[in-house]
């Protein structure tokens, strides 16, 4: 299976300006996606999705494709991960005669995320002949469980947010699980038609602590701490 990665990195960002290329424990940010994807075994090419100029020529220096820039109505606060996708796999068919069987979106705000994570999901992915897409997971935390989920009535007080029974036990909650962020996801090139993920959806189970999604700069704080001796 040719499994085209791609790496969408914009150059604006509200929350930490200019995030993707903040240095974080020796290298930007984006750096860490980048040798992850490289580092793996399963991807047929790794390719970095920017409108911005420093981006593109730091992400190139680094090992990864980018073999054009973004148009800019790509680029802004409101466009989709879908967008960016189809207008990746459409240059690449037109200019290169070149169409994966699956694309795999690997956000650069997941430095945790190792080739290791890539290549497992990349293997139960192709094991399922009847799957359309993956997507990376953490199993939620029985505190936050559906059913613990509370909500305020009318009048101001708490009520459960299911009309189902709260138990109080863990063992009695049915596991339920979460998206990641964007750590991986995996989607086979004829469903970008309609979605990033869904259809008949696999989960790749990671760790709660390589699941850090950086979007502050106390994520940021939190991740020089992990990846600071190295990984």
């Amino acid at each position: 299976m040719r499994i085209l990665a791609i790496i969408p990195a914009r150059g604006g960002s509200k929350g930490v300006p200019r995030k993707n290329i903040r240095p974080l424990a020796g290298r930007p940010l984006i750096g860490w996606t980048i040798a992850a994807a490289l580092a793996a075994r399963s991807l047929d090419r790794v390719v970095v999705s920017t409108e911005d100029e420093e981006i593109a020529r730091l992400s190139r220096d680094l090992g990864a494709e980018v073999p054009f820039l973004r148009p800019s109505e790509l680029a802004g606060d409101h466009s989709s991960t879908l967008e960016v996708l189809r207008h990746v796999v459409a240059e690449l068919e037109r200019r290169d005669n070149y169409r994966p069987d699956a694309v795999m979106t690997l956000q650069p705000t997941s430095p945790l995320r190792t080739s290791t994570h890539i290549d497992e999901a990349v293997a139960r992915f192709s094991a399922d002949l009847r799957a359309d897409s993956l997507v990376s997971c953490v199993e939620v935390p029985h505190v936050f469980h559906p059913r613990s989920v509370m909500k305020r009535d009318a009048e101001g007080y708490m009520v459960p947010y299911l009309d189902d029974p709260q138990p109080t036990r863990r063992q009695d909650k049915e596991p339920v699980f979460a998206r990641n962020g964007a750590a991986i996801y995996i989607t086979r090139t004829p469903c970008l038609e309609r979605f990033v993920f869904g259809g008949r959806l696999l989960a790749y189970m990671m760790d709660e602590a390589c699941s850090l999604d950086i979007d502050t700069e106390a994520d940021l704080a939190r991740a020089e701490l992990v990846l600071g001796g190295g990984r």
